[in-house]
């Protein structure tokens, strides 16, 4: 996997486990908010439905609070009219009054007659409630409430049934009333179902902002690794231009050298020995000879030495033959010869050196102190050569004017030409300066090649 990739994995991964983590733990606070308000919903709309049937029985009470109250009807004529009027009031589709003696023999049962006169007191409904028997134990204590299970009209299916009786003092008589809880199942359902349709809603709209903004964070990274690539891409073509340039002009040097220096020291000496040969053959003095050939030989030691400048200013020998520390080192010793600047020199590295670090950091060394013995006007420097985890660390630091500008920091053709070599192999490079307090030279170069 790529670098960018893993960038990219380290910023949606966190993204979709903070999101699955909050998105678990809101589902589960809806759930159970959700559980609490449909728990308060269901007691309040059982309540509600108890006090309906209670007024149901007080207004069945009223109805027929005339018969019982009229003395002079018969107690026989008296029950007649309560049981008729009782088979008779009904309300909603499925509302019925029912009335039994206290032994459990049923007086009034407007949807199921074949009941009427029979003992009920031993009736069970399929889950073994003596439902007649709770009806009549509310009744006795002054008027309750009793769950229980009995056939609905029109079709007769068995139901869960919530009942209100009060007793009739006058003839010891149970009368009541009971709604089924269907409906209220039904409407409690729906509320359910609502509640998930909502959460599940709520749930799908999250996961469409995470995916959204997973494509979003994904789009943004490739637009900015497509940015960075031309960037870099345009970086390394101007490196490559200024390293060829370089390359250009290192070659038109040492061309100039070859031809301008070395060429002409080569034809002289050619015309030195031609002329000793000439003189030879018409039998000069051989003082005369000697001294033309003692002069091409001098022409020949001007060439060696030439050759021997050009050769260390392409790499310095003193590196493959004794190491860099001991390259800086006269590179410091020549220094002082010319200038009498004192320098302060460590150097400690202990691991391997690759080459194109070594003449780095011999360049490097040997613009700065041309550097400060140009312009710098300094009287001490401290310069350092050590080994951090990865990096090669070079420090140069003099006492010298220093410099005020940014532009005198940054466009001289040293300074370009290190921070250019130290780009090329991965290094940064830093310069450090102010008027009247020296200049750091500061750079960082890598032991290791830098990931593509």
């Amino acid at each position: 996997m790529r670098l960018k990739s893993k960038i990219i994995l380290l910023a949606i991964a966190p993204l979709i486990v903070a999101t699955a983590i909050i998105t678990y733990l809101g589902l589960q606070s809806a759930r159970d908010l959700a559980s609490q308000e449909l728990s308060i919903y269901e007691y309040n709309l059982v309540n509600a439905k108890k006090q309906a049937l209670k007024n149901h029985v007080n207004i069945a009470m009223s109805a027929i609070r005339p018969v019982l109250e009229n003395e002079s009807l018969s107690e026989a004529e008296a029950q007649f009219q309560v049981k008729k009027i009782l088979a008779n009031l009904s309300y909603e589709d499925d509302g019925y009054f029912f009335a039994y003696e206290m032994s459990g023999v049923n007086l009034v049962h407007p949807t199921q007659p074949d009941f009427v006169g029979k003992n009920l007191w031993e009736f069970q409904d399929r889950s073994g409630n003596h439902l007649i028997q709770g009806l009549i134990k509310a009744a006795q204590a002054g008027g309750g409430y009793h769950r229980y299970i009995w056939e609905k009209p029109p079709l007769m299916k068995q139901e869960d049934k919530l009942g209100y009786v009060i007793s009739i003092n006058r003839w010891n008589w149970m009368m009541g009333t009971g709604l089924y809880l269907d409906d209220i199942y039904a409407e409690l359902a729906n509320t359910q179902a609502t509640m998930n349709d909502n959460i599940q809603r709520s749930f799908f709209s999250v996961i469409v902002v995470v995916v959204i903004t997973v494509i979003l964070v994904i789009l943004l990274g490739l637009a900015i690794n497509l940015h960075e690539h031309k960037l870099a891409d345009s970086r390394l073509k101007e490196l490559a231009q200024r390293f060829m340039r370089l390359q250009v002009n290192e070659r038109r040097g040492f061309s100039r050298e070859l031809h301008d220096g070395i060429n002409q020291l080569l034809v002289s000496c050619k015309f030195r020995i031609e002329l000793a040969g000439n003189k030879l053959k018409r039998e000069h003095d051989e003082t005369i000879v000697q001294c033309e050939l003692d002069k091409a030989s001098d022409l020949i030691g001007q060439t060696i030495k030439e050759v021997r400048q050009i050769s260390h200013n392409l790499r310095p020998t003193l590196l493959d033959d004794l190491g860099l520390d001991t390259a800086i080192k006269a590179l410091i010793d020549q220094f002082l010869e010319r200038t009498g600047i004192d320098v302060v020199y460590h150097f400690q590295v202990q691991s391997v050196i690759p080459d194109e670090i070594e003449i780095t950091l011999y360049r490097l060394t040997q613009e700065s102190l041309t550097n400060i013995e140009k312009h710098a006007q300094a009287k001490h420097i401290e310069l350092q050569v050590w080994q951090s985890d990865r990096h090669i660390v070079f420090d140069c630091l003099d006492d010298g004017v220093g410099l005020s500008h940014k532009s005198a920091m940054s466009s001289g053709i040293g300074l370009i030409n290190m921070r250019e070599r130290l780009e090329l192999i991965g290094g940064d490079f830093m310069l450090e300066s102010q008027r009247g307090k020296g200049t750091k030279v500061h750079a960082l170069l890598p032991l290791e090649q830098p990931y593509k």
